[in-house]
């Protein structure tokens, strides 16, 4: 193992300063898996009511194998990403059916699993299984980037191919799994992304090439962002004195089988949006502009214009088998909505529902 003093000053410091999260203290592999597929583009702070909530609901593999749709994803509601958990439902059936509800214990089985990559799989193997496998994520890619003062991409591919193997020559046997957490704090707590990092704090700064020349903030080396496409939109809280409408998206594309309110590509003046409504044979009794609202998604933001739309009769109507009228507590309890639409779902149409 190569450095290993530097190995054992990174583990004392992470056990004098370790972060205390609910999924360290019982680390069975379905915690980790679990709580590895919640942080992907979630703060730790969201995800640890959520982790929670979760666990009560669906504390094993075999309970999320037997869920069923509506569900899961109304427990991940306010998370995101949906893919997550339709990949990791996935993946429980398959270790129920494939592996009889064994999670495996290797990275090179773990990857074969839906929605697990080349980082999940090793921190799985690394932290429930004592394999000596780094699990490489944007924590341990800023750290290795400023110890070595590398001038690639970070997001480069090649890059990331040359800072697993940095690690794996330097991670530690018998702590594998400690290795990475203590990584995974040293870039979430010292190691900075943004600003200035905490290098007074950190246990490898009389090694560190970036500190010793003064460039810590030269490092990583990212590229220019692309630009989010925009697009704008006109969404309808259609309700009567107890219910509102919601209509499920399609199989497919962005936030594929979620309930949304519903709406058009564009932006429909007052007038416009009446006749709209009109065409789809609604009779509005009541329509108020309401404040407009943003959402923006790694690749797109949506531009809302949104409309209180009071319908009487609502919750009488025949409706086509992908719309629902629903009751607040049914929107607290079945239905998911993703957070896109929060601003409407704490608007006051939804809030005076009986």
């Amino acid at each position: 193992m190569k450095d290993q003093k530097e190995t054992e000053q990174l583990l004392s410091w992470y056990d004098a300063r370790r972060r205390i999260l609910p999924w360290r203290e019982e680390p069975t592999p379905y915690h980790v898996w679990l709580s590895e597929i919640m942080l992907q583009q979630t703060r730790v702070e969201a995800v640890r009511e959520h982790y929670a909530r979760f666990l009560r609901e669906l504390p094993d593999i075999h309970a999320l194998a037997s869920a069923d749709e509506d569900c899961y994803l109304k427990l991940w509601e306010g998370l995101g990403y949906y893919s997550r958990i339709r990949n990791m439902h996935k993946a429980a059936v398959e270790i129920e059916e494939r592996c009889g509800g064994e999670m495996p214990k290797t990275a090179e089985e773990l990857v074969r699993l839906p929605g697990i990559g080349e980082y999940t799989a090793a921190a799985i193997a690394s932290i429930a299984f004592g394999q000596p496998v780094p699990s490489v994520d944007g924590n341990l890619l800023r750290v290795w980037a400023r110890k070595t003062a590398s001038a690639d991409n970070i997001k480069a591919p090649a890059t990331v191919k040359s800072a697993r193997a940095y690690y794996a020559e330097r991670i530690s046997r018998t702590r594998p799994g400690d290795y990475n957490q203590a990584l995974m704090d040293l870039g979430a707590t010292v190691c900075l992304p943004k600003g200035q990092p905490d290098c007074d704090r950190c246990p490898w700064s009389r090694c560190c090439s970036a500190h010793l020349d003064g460039r810590e903030l030269d490092f990583p080396v990212v590229p220019a962002k692309a630009s989010r496409r925009v697009e704008k939109r006109t969404v309808f809280i259609i309700h009567d004195s107890s219910h509102v409408l919601l209509h499920r998206r399609g199989d497919k594309g962005l936030l594929a089988g979620l309930w949304e309110f519903p709406g058009t590509e564009g932006v429909l003046t007052k007038s416009s949006a009446v006749q709209f409504l009109q065409e789809h044979g609604l009779k509005p009794t009541e329509i108020r502009k309401l404040p407009p609202a943003k959402h923006v998604f790694s690749h797109v933001e949506w531009r809302m214009t949104g409309y209180d739309v009071f319908a009487d009769g609502l919750s009488a109507l025949p409706l086509p088998e992908d719309y629902a009228a629903a009751s607040r507590t049914d929107l607290e309890e079945i239905y998911t909505v993703p957070s896109a639409f929060a601003a409407f779902l704490n608007s006051e149409a939804i809030r005076s529902l009986l």
